[in-house]
């Protein structure tokens, strides 16, 4: 018996280990042909554009209502309601956002996981030197 780690060749193994191993790598390569951490970080990368724009409208919004300078019209609200609205469209973008890549993260760890897996199995079948 070789130790744990070490490649066997094909031809050592049993038919049994050799059709558990196939089966097992059939599974993982159906698996791994798409990644879908891709689509979480692609999700947070939109989420993370948006966040930055609302921020930019926020920020307008704020300066209309306490920046500097002459203003046009007398500000008729108690409550700065666009402001408001604006902040919490761009809180709201930044916690999809980090939900999104947090997710990804995830996914890519157990996607690595599951590929460095494929590779050993590919090794111990002889599919692959």
């Amino acid at each position: 018996m070789a130790p744990l780690g070490a490649s066997e060749p094909a031809e050592t193994l049993g038919p049994d280990e050799a059709s558990r191993l196939r089966e097992e790598h059939d599974r993982l390569a159906r698996a791994v042909a798409t990644r879908s951490s891709i689509d979480e970080v692609r999700r947070g990368a939109y989420a993370s554009f948006a966040a930055f724009v609302s921020t930019g409208l926020a920020a307008k919004f704020a300066w209309d209502r306490w920046g500097w300078g002459p203003h046009r019209a007398p500000i008729r609200s108690r409550f700065p309601l666009l402001f408001l609205a604006g902040l919490l469209l761009a809180l709201l973008f930044v916690a999809v956002a980090s939900l999104a890549f947090t997710r990804a993260r995830r996914l890519m760890r157990d996607e690595d996981r599951d590929f460095a897996r494929l590779q050993e199995i590919r090794e111990r079948l002889g599919i692959e030197p």
